[in-house]
């Protein structure tokens, strides 16, 4: 299996004494997945899209994109940032020819444009006259138009209504399985995360706590209700529940009698996990970088 990221040992500061935004930060994503990058405000999120972007350096450690130094293949990598940066004085029909001047290779104008039909938008209008949401709409059709390998989107849809994020989202999701895009995505909407994400990364204390595909992270734990031992099995939370407890746990062998078990929802995984940034990180096989090899310093 190729791999579309692998960080391994990142560490990111803002000045020296500064806490670490990333540190020890390793993982690996694989080509073809839809990744959902998660974690509490501060995590180091942005960051870590900054620096996949090739538009950060990280203090120490190593980064790969696409197999090459982040910035290499910039042609193949497409970054939407929060603030979603346009030219405000230009009309939405010339921010598509920008794109087109830029990924002369690349882009596929007769999609970009359609992505902009599809929100009733006037191809003559200017950016600065748009909503936040219209300005989304034109910013992910420049990331798509250039048809790339991978994407890198920090908070997307946050500015879009229910319903269109739920178009955008489909668009989105269409794409990357048509043509096989990998994208790696951070959201803090779970809904939106379970229907289209196959992939998580959850991001905590500038490290990997969860990483694999959401279905293997899902049945790797059991929601559990009852009373009793739960040695030697992993708890990630535990909490009173009438005159039991109700704890999220990693099943080593069989739990003893009197409990009750269910698999959990993706909200309760991740909310668990928040909630308990002590409990010990779990990194399925494919998500587990290699051995370091290089080291970057900044």
């Amino acid at each position: 299996m190729s791999t579309a990221i692998e960080a391994n040992g990142l560490v990111k500061r803002y000045g020296r004494r500064a806490a670490a935004a990333l540190d020890d930060c390793s993982f690996r994503l694989p080509t073809g997945r839809i990744s959902a990058l998660v974690g509490p405000n501060g995590a180091g999120k942005s960051t870590l899209l900054t620096i996949a972007a090739g538009l950060s350096r990280p203090t120490s450690g190593s980064i790969s994109v696409l197999g090459a130094a982040p910035g290499t293949h910039r042609a193949k990598v497409s970054y939407l940032a929060q603030s979603k940066p346009l030219y405000p004085q230009l009309s939405v029909a010339d921010t598509l020819k920008v794109g087109a001047a830029l990924n002369p290779e690349r882009w596929d104008a007769a999609y970009a444009s359609k992505i902009v039909e599809q929100g009733e938008l006037d191809p003559k209008a200017k950016i600065r006259s748009l909503s936040g949401g219209q300005r989304t709409r034109v910013a992910l059709a420049l990331a798509l138009g250039k048809r790339p390998e991978l994407m890198l989107l920090d908070e997307p849809m946050a500015d879009l209504d229910p319903l269109a994020r739920h178009e955008m989202m489909g668009t989105l999701m269409a794409d990357a399985a048509e043509h096989g895009t990998t994208v790696l995505m951070s959201s803090h909407i779970v809904t939106e995360l379970a229907d289209a994400c196959d992939h998580l990364l959850l991001l905590g204390g500038g490290r990997i706590r969860l990483g694999g595909g959401i279905d293997d992270l899902i049945g790797a734990h059991s929601l559990v209700t009852g009373r009793g031992d739960l040695a030697p099995h992993t708890v990630v939370e535990s909490r009173a529940s009438g005159r039991g407890v109700t704890a999220l746990i990693r099943r080593d062998g069989q739990l003893g009698e009197g409990w009750q078990v269910q698999e959990p929802s993706l909200e309760e995984l991740l909310l668990a996990h928040l909630r308990s940034p002590d409990a010990p990180p779990l990194l399925t096989p494919g998500t587990t970088a290699a051995p370091r090899r290089t080291e970057v310093t900044a």
